[in-house]
């Protein structure tokens, strides 16, 4: 097969691929040795014929070309994006961390001119990002003292302090520099990224000389927006 083709997946997260990235297939069913896959627009245009078979190793053994239709290329390169761009987020362990538009950034240079706003997929994305939470937390107090969320790649627990209101997030390292730098803190709270139980999104970042660029030093989620609590947090962040 000389065309190109790209693992993706549909808005509810179910196996696609994109073939020339203009053309789209979504999963038709599965046999015990291949995956069936069928262009989305054979119940619409002319109910169009093409499918693409897969082997368990994602190998394409079979792509009947049959469309009856021209590609669509924004639709597939609004597929393209969103996949790639969940697939980088995922990547890391505190996702609330992440600028998603440097992200889509990198993605549009490397699609080229014809590649969706940012705007258009935003809402998506920042469901995503809000679904890394474990599923089954509801409620602020239900949030656990102890998880497997709570342990970095160095194997430290990074999550510091914990009450009614609030819950901080500090690496080791992130605390030295906050410690280090904190007389020229930069705070930021954010309504947009937080969590649907919690109020706000708390973030605090320095800037580190040994690595010539702003650092965020703390991550918290708050209940409310008292007074008292924004005083405990930084109480706490100074300890």
């Amino acid at each position: 097969m000389d065309d190109q083709l790209e693992i993706s997946e549909t808005n509810k997260e179910k196996n696609q691929i994109i073939v020339n990235k203009k053309y789209k297939f979504n999963l038709w069913y599965i046999t015990n040795n291949t995956k069936v896959f069928k262009c989305t627009e054979y119940k619409i245009v002319k109910k169009c014929k093409s499918y693409i078979i897969l082997n368990d190793n994602n190998k394409v053994i079979k792509y009947e070309n049959k469309h009856t239709h021209p590609g669509k290329e924004y639709d597939a390169s609004v597929s393209i994006v969103k996949h790639k761009m969940k697939n980088e987020i995922g990547k890391t362990s505190i996702p609330f961390d992440i600028n998603p538009i440097h992200i889509y950034n990198e993605i549009s240079e490397e699609i080229g001119l014809i590649c969706p706003e940012y705007n258009s997929i935003k809402s998506q994305i920042s469901r995503y990002i809000k679904k890394q939470l474990p599923p089954d937390i509801s409620k602020f107090n239900k949030i656990p003292d102890e998880s497997e969320y709570y342990i970095n790649e160095r194997d430290e627990n990074f999550m510091i302090f914990k009450n009614s209101n609030i819950i901080i997030f500090q690496s080791p390292f992130q605390t030295e520099l906050f410690i280090k730098y904190n007389e020229n803190m930069f705070a930021d709270g954010t309504f947009y990224i937080a969590p649907i139980f919690s109020y706000q999104v708390f973030i605090t970042r320095v800037y580190a000389p040994e690595i010539n660029s702003f650092y965020t030093t703390s991550l918290s989620i708050l209940n409310n927006k008292e007074q008292a609590t924004y005083e405990l947090l930084f109480e706490e962040l100074k300890k």
